[in-house]
């Protein structure tokens, strides 16, 4: 199994000691510099620990030798595309549970708003008693009967959250305590 910590530390643009320092409990760069380079054992405990100080699946740090990963080759900038050194893996956002709160996604059929059919929406769950700090942000909210609403998040008073629904001429919908609400972070358009 080749070992990707490496890959997947730089694209999350932190440093040896960050990672690190991330680990519960804390452990040296030097350690996480060992496991990055196969000098020390990857065990699950450390896979365990690394995972979690990246915010990804444990599973990620470990691939196989004829991985079919999609690869990072360029990036955009002010000046254009630019060539990266060498490609390097694609990390999407994973599940973790735990300390992170889980992905759901969203997968868009009909046009709506800014959306457009065959997108899919990621989007994080939040307590919802953090409500207050999503407004003006996409949710997605639990109704009752196994139902979803979505849209803007417009208001928050007590248990009840208003949500403004995309497109023009939509009513807002008011949702009395919701068990979580998920905010947009991520959206996979194919051109």
């Amino acid at each position: 199994m080749i070992n990707r910590i490496r890959d997947i530390r730089r694209q999350k643009a932190m440093t040896l000691a960050e990672v690190a320092a991330a680990c519960d409990p804390p452990t040296t760069a030097q350690t996480i510099g060992r496991l990055e380079t196969g000098m020390r054992n990857l065990s699950l405990v450390w896979m365990n620990r690394i995972g979690a100080a990246l915010g990804v699946d444990p599973e990620l740090l470990v691939k196989g030798d004829e991985s079919d990963q999609a690869k990072v080759v360029a990036v955009l900038t002010e000046a254009g595309a630019e060539a990266l050194p060498a490609p390097r893996d694609a990390i999407l956002p994973t599940d973790l549970g735990g300390g992170e709160a889980p992905l759901v996604c969203v997968a868009i059929e009909a046009a709506q708003g800014e959306y457009r059919a065959g997108d899919q929406l990621w989007l994080r769950q939040h307590p919802p008693e953090n409500a207050a700090q999503l407004i003006n942000r996409d949710v997605l909210a639990p109704r009752a009967g196994g139902r979803f609403a979505f849209g803007r998040l417009i208001d928050r008073r007590d248990a009840l959250v208003a949500l403004l629904p995309p497109g023009s001429g939509q009513r807002q919908i008011v949702i009395d305590g919701p068990a979580w609400l998920a905010v947009a972070e991520m959206l996979v358009r194919k051109l």
